[in-house]
């Protein structure tokens, strides 16, 4: 049955092309094509004929986020001479995202109303629809099932299905091939830290490093997180989810470039070997640091897989992780924080996220704030006293493991979203995955 999509500013014009019959019914449900509302229209046996959706901005795939669920389980296709034109591929895209549920552990989930759409002239829009809908399967599935060996069997899925090579340095292996941040925070688990590495390309187009933050549960370490602030904390490895999801657009779409994908997977974890508030640990890149909160853990493994990435001169340099909740408080859920060394490669991101509606908001590296990161022993500390900058101080650190002049990109994304908002469900959300791949393709394709 036919779906019309109206917006409140061409609703009474709309409105006015229906029969007295049909307007009178709309006036009754109290329909005034505001966005995020729907009403059914019923038939003259006064069964369902079709549906009205208000919507506010027909470029932002989220604008229909709303339908899958408000609407009956039936099926729908867009009306052709809906006021609002909504292209297909967005149309594709923010159907599929709003009708998402993890159901991996329920035994029954409420069916959606479905959209009837040619998916196969559309493959770029289900591509990206499959990548966003992966990263909420990782950040949603529990840590006993997405830990650092599940996070590692997902790069190594994505290597062979693409023919690329893989490896995984893990454990004690870490030490022996001087990976020692990483290590230090993953020793204490009983599943040994890793640094999972994906490589595919011709070595003659240009490299892209992209590093995800795989923290497969954060509890904190020895500076223990209060019960509030661990609850959630199997979302904790969304920057690899992240990573993972950009390099299968790169992988699928087949953009023109040699891609290295990094995740530094562990598990912050208490027990005997956790590393302790205090100690100074050994970097790839030869600085030191001293902890001064184990539960700034994400920057320490960031290090090494960064400067890992940049020993190998990439063209580009990106990194997610949710790396501090100072963004989350600077920015609120909605806006990932993005650090950027060049103000080109900044301008072009954020351009590429509003075209997409997909929006990061860009944090200055003020670099004066790596004073809050001083260490009396060592060349740098992961924190310091003051709560001030959070976020930026974060990505301060780890600037210092990326040489001078190398091109390089950290978003620290959020991955979890209220449930209450049209089309982000409860649970892992990707936000920035379409302002990346936008961006990606901006700069490197045909």
């Amino acid at each position: 049955m036919p779906l019309c999509l109206v917006d409140a500013g061409r609703y009474p014009a709309w409105r006015e092309t229906r029969s007295p019959r049909l307007r009178a019914w709309l006036d009754g449900q109290g329909f005034r094509g505001e966005a995020g509302s729907t009403c059914l229209l019923p038939g003259e046996d006064g069964a369902p004929a079709g549906a009205v959706a208000g919507i506010a901005d027909p470029q932002d795939p989220t604008s229909l986020g709303h339908l899958p669920t408000l609407l009956p389980p039936l099926d729908f296709h867009l009306d052709p001479e809906s006021p609002v034109a909504v292209d297909p591929a967005r149309a594709l895209l923010g159907w599929g995202l709003g009708a998402y549920r993890f159901g991996r552990y329920l035994k029954s989930v409420k069916p959606t109303a479905r959209l009837a759409l040619d998916a196969a002239s559309q493959p770029e829009a289900l591509t990206l629809l499959r990548a966003s809908l992966e990263v909420r399967d990782l950040v949603n599935t529990p840590t006993e099932h997405m830990g650092p060996d599940e996070l590692e069997a997902a790069v190594e899925a994505l290597a062979t299905a693409h023919g690329a090579a893989f490896r995984s340095v893990r454990g004690a292996e870490l030490l022996a091939q001087n990976f020692p941040a990483i290590h230090a925070v993953g020793r204490a688990s009983h599943r040994a830290p890793r640094l999972v590495e994906l490589v595919h390309g011709d070595a003659s187009l240009p490299l892209l490093a992209i590093v995800g933050k795989g923290v497969c549960f954060d509890t904190g370490g020895l500076d223990l997180k209060p019960a509030e602030g661990m609850r959630n904390m199997k979302k904790d490895m969304g920057g690899a989810a992240h990573a993972i999801a950009l390099a299968r657009l790169v992988l699928e779409r087949r953009l023109p470039v040699r891609l290295l994908l990094l995740v530094a997977a562990v598990e912050n974890a208490l027990g005997p070997e956790a590393y302790r508030p205090g100690e100074v640990v050994a970097t790839r890149a030869g600085l030191s640091v001293e902890i001064d909160n184990t539960d700034a853990e994400g920057r320490v493994i960031l290090c090494d897989a960064l400067a890992y990435a940049a020993e190998q001169s990439p063209a580009l340099l990106m990194d997610f992780a949710t790396l501090t909740g100072a963004a989350r408080i600077a920015l609120g859920p909605d806006l990932p924080a993005l650090y950027c060394n060049r103000d080109d490669l900044a301008e072009a991101y954020l351009a590429a996220g509003a075209a997409e509606r997909d929006p990061l908001w860009r944090l200055p590296l003020w670099r004066p704030y790596l004073s809050y990161l001083k260490s009396n022993i060592a060349d740098l500390a992961n924190a310091g006293a003051s709560r001030m900058a959070g976020s930026i101080t974060a990505a301060l650190y780890l600037e210092r493991f990326v040489p001078e002049g190398q091109a390089w990109t950290h978003v620290d994304v959020y991955s979890w979203n209220d449930a209450d908002r049209p089309g982000k469900p409860a649970g892992g959300e990707a936000q920035g995955l379409r302002a990346a791949w936008a961006f990606l393709k901006r700069r490197f394709g045909p």
